[in-house]
């Protein structure tokens, strides 16, 4: 059969990028690469002239230098090709990388099947626990404006500071979060995360949340606020 993989602009693949956020159902860590200007480059697939799917590299930023495929939708009734469609976008791409969410099973599949040195730079979280963590003593409130960054005041000094991303795929919150030095092993990480949280579902979203897989306080942290693994974001090279 005749496959093909095109270049096109990232609104050509917006329907494309819809169905595939639905098929994810979570939080897509690299979803906001796309508007940023010059970061990356999409491809149409087709098989046997009709539509397939799509596929996205990323070749700005971080990675400029490099053509790592992140992103790999293939219509269900096209799923039968999805090898010969890879094997097309990386061709058709001149791809040097592959990065994937775990989540994501089709790209997954292509990152174990495709690349070598496969490593993981991030732990992905979603919430699945109400906590009931105490404050200790500290007092939530606004930083500035936009009203998305939040500091926890400890006898008038800050003790932490965190706050929610929304530049991810809708509705999820990205929570991230730093305890000062001399305010750590108090529960205060545990408390912010438990009320950003909150904060999130207030305003309709759904909290979520990432950190290195070397970095266990912050691991541990956001487990004991009520996150658990669901994902890794993997590397593999070509």
């Amino acid at each position: 059969m005749n496959l093909s993989a095109k270049p096109v602009s990232v609104e050509e693949i917006g329907l494309w990028r819809d169905l595939y956020r639905q098929e994810m159902q979570c939080q897509i860590v690299h979803d906001s690469l796309h508007p940023r200007p010059g970061w990356t480059q999409s491809y149409q697939l087709e098989a046997a002239g009709a539509p397939a799917g799509y596929g996205s590299v990323v070749v700005g930023g971080p990675w400029k230098g490099t053509r790592t495929v992140f992103e790999f939708y293939v219509l269900p009734a096209s799923r039968a090709l999805v090898f010969d469609l890879f094997a097309t976008l990386l061709a058709a791409s001149e791809a040097t990388a592959i990065m994937a969410q775990t989540n994501d099973a089709l790209l997954t599949v292509m990152l174990h099947a495709r690349a070598h040195n496969i490593a993981s730079d991030t732990i992905v979280f979603e919430d699945q626990l109400t906590t009931a963590h105490a404050a200790d003593g500290a007092t939530l409130r606004r930083r500035g404006e936009p009203d998305n960054d939040w500091v926890l005041d400890v006898s008038g000094e800050v003790a932490a500071k965190g706050g929610i991303l929304y530049h991810y795929n809708r509705p999820y919150g990205d929570i991230y979060m730093e305890v000062a030095e001399t305010f750590r092993r108090r529960g205060l990480g545990c408390f912010l995360v438990q009320e950003l949280k909150r904060i999130c579902y207030q305003r309709g979203s759904i909290p979520c949340a990432r950190c290195n897989p070397d970095n266990e306080a912050s691991r541990r942290t956001l487990q004991k606020a009520g996150f658990v693994p669901c994902a890794h974001i993997l590397t593999g090279s070509l």
